[in-house]
């Protein structure tokens, strides 16, 4: 490709509403023009980006043996209230009427079209284990699209759904799809963590999250530096303290605190280590009739130690609270506590409620925690002696950097990441509900075991960007890059040397299979430089009339700080050695 046949539009500077370094970065190299809140156009630089991310993934899922195919942006309403998801997915998922009043979706994903097709198709046990996937568009109606493509409202996304005929064969093919996900991200060259995850809303127990590393990144990443050891924030686990609880060595002390409503600064007020004070934190439950009216409400306590943060993943697994909680009332804390939230704790309750204590704040002794009276807290505070045992003992918080790792090989560590695929397995959770079936070898039917296997197309490039960039633009890894060699030629309308020994270069190049660009714009050094040092191409040749007639050009690898003076006749070798490296 030639630069005077290509779009090329650089700009020095980002929209005020782009926020993060991705963002900013996709907009100014050209590769992505906004049409409306999180929705743009793929310009024809960043398309070549996604085009191939495409193709990795393409040629990796093919390599796995699952089969492609194209499922419908637009599905009816009737698949999704099969699973119920028409209801309960929320206003992220856009529910549209046609014509005649008929409900479609705008799929954010397609479990149930894909569960459809494999119920029609799939008779029996001798035509599974069958895989079927899709690179196609999705629109998430986010509340706050932000971020370009990191959190946009449409997207592209490749998608894979596994059939098997027993849980053993579904996780065997979850496994090759692990193991396919840890080649393509290999072949991306970005630095990378499959980590154990929760399944979520989209159901099942088996789940990996694949993360790029990046400073910027959204999700914590739990791991042991020691060990293998890896998993997202939600899953990984606190242990229970070996040690077991001290007796209790302080008097219960009732202390003043005027205007200390946290744990940190009733701990700075009375001297003490913020480990040694106890949050409250309060949910209510509700069971609602046929009529979704509420008949009963349960009010929870949960205990976490002051220096400690609720893992609401967690405590959402927890008996009792699995159909789902809310923080309670001003009016339920009241009825319970006899005070405003500041000065809450568990003894001394003015009406019993459901106590759960997380593992640490269990074998904790002489603690201190709200008095449920304004302006006090309590010093001293013990199990037994003080208050009763608490109801549920359970690991409801957050790791921290230090914690003993699960795998019993060293301690965690945390850094931010990117999630840009998940892989799950889903068991009959769809199969069941849409009563997909098969004949099994005994004749009888049986549910299809599923697998659900996901990678954010359009988001990948922007994680690569967060990992990769300098102050000059981006630097994106070759697999990735939009050209993977920019030939810079000086003034090649004042020197035919210059001009011929680019053409030479670049037919060379292109001959060789090498994604070649030659900027034949005329442009000027230093604009010229700064546009692809922008835009991130990892090679570049610079050809120059003085360094010609020395026989010589300059090569520089985007990452490099200056360029290396390379014979002419060995260029082309350089070059092939460096993108075989």
């Amino acid at each position: 490709m030639k630069a005077s046949q290509f779009f090329i539009s650089t700009f020095k500077e980002a929209p005020a509403d782009a926020e993060v370094v991705s963002h900013k970065l996709m907009m100014r190299a050209g590769m992505l023009k906004k049409l409306g809140a999180g929705i743009y156009s793929l310009m024809p630089m960043g398309l070549r980006v996604v085009r191939k991310v495409e193709a990795i993934v393409r040629e990796e899922m093919n390599r796995a043996g699952a089969v492609e195919l194209s499922m419908p942006v637009v599905q009816p309403a009737e698949l999704w209230q099969e699973t119920c998801r028409f209801e309960k997915m929320g206003p992220e998922m856009m529910r549209i009427k046609d014509r005649h009043g008929r409900d479609f979706v705008i799929q954010p994903t397609s479990e149930e079209v894909v569960t459809d097709i494999a119920r029609q198709e799939v008779k029996s046990y001798k035509q599974l284990p069958k895989n079927f996937y899709q690179i196609q568009t999705k629109f998430r109606d986010e509340r706050r699209p932000r971020f370009g493509l990191m959190r946009g409202r449409e997207f592209i996304m490749k998608d894979a759904y596994s059939f098997d005929r027993d849980q053993a064969s579904a996780k065997a093919s979850y496994q090759v799809m692990a193991q396919a996900y840890r080649r393509i991200f290999d072949r991306f060259g970005l630095t990378y963590r499959a980590v154990a995850a929760d399944s979520g809303a989209i159901g099942g127990d088996l789940s990996e999250e694949f993360q790029v590393i990046a400073a910027t990144g959204e999700d914590a990443i739990v791991y042991c530096p020691a060990s293998d050891y890896a998993a997202n924030m939600e899953k990984a686990e606190a242990l229970a303290p070996q040690h077991p609880r001290q007796p209790a060595c302080q008097a219960l002390v009732k202390m003043p605190t005027p205007g200390k409503t946290t744990c940190f600064e009733v701990a700075e007020l009375l001297g003490v280590p913020l480990s040694c004070t106890v949050k409250s934190i309060v949910l209510a439950t509700d069971e609602l009739n046929d009529y979704e009216e509420v008949v009963k409400t349960r009010v929870w306590l949960l205990l976490l130690r002051g220096d400690h943060d609720m893992n609401e993943v967690k405590v959402g697994k927890l008996p009792g609270l699995t159909g789902g909680f809310r923080f309670a009332t001003a009016a339920e804390i009241d009825m319970h506590f006899g005070c405003q939230p500041g000065y809450l704790g568990p003894v001394g309750l003015k009406k019993p409620l459901h106590v759960v204590a997380d593992r640490d704040v269990a074998v904790m002794s002489d603690w201190t925690c709200g008095a449920n009276e304004v302006g006090c807290h309590l010093s001293g505070v013990n199990w037994g002696r003080d208050l009763p045992e608490p109801e549920l003992v359970a690991d409801i918080r957050n790791v921290v950097a230090g914690d003993a790792s699960p795998d019993g090989r060293g301690v965690l560590a945390i850094e931010r990441g990117i999630e840009v695929g998940h892989v799950f397995y889903l068991g009959t959770k769809y199969s069941q509900a849409m009563n997909a079936t098969f004949l099994d070898v005994n004749g009888k039917p049986q549910f299809m075991e599923m697998g659900c296997y996901g990678i954010g197309i359009t988001r990948l490039p922007a994680a690569a960007i967060e990992q990769n960039h300098d102050d000059k633009g981006i630097i994106w890894p070759d697999a990735l890059a939009p050209f993977t060699v920019v030939i810079c030629p000086i003034n090649p309308d004042r020197s035919p040397e210059v001009k011929a020994a680019a053409e030479k270069l670049y037919g060379e190049l292109m001959a060789a299979g090498v994604d070649v660009i030659l900027d034949d714009r005329g442009e000027r050094p230093g604009a010229m430089f700064a546009d692809w040092e922008l835009i991130g191409v990892p090679h570049r040749v610079t050809l120059g009339e003085r360094g010609l007639k020395a026989g010589e050009v300059e090569y520089q690898h985007r990452r490099d700080a200056v360029a290396t003076a390379v014979s002419t006749t060995e260029i082309f070798s350089l070059i092939q050695s460096r993108l075989n490296a």
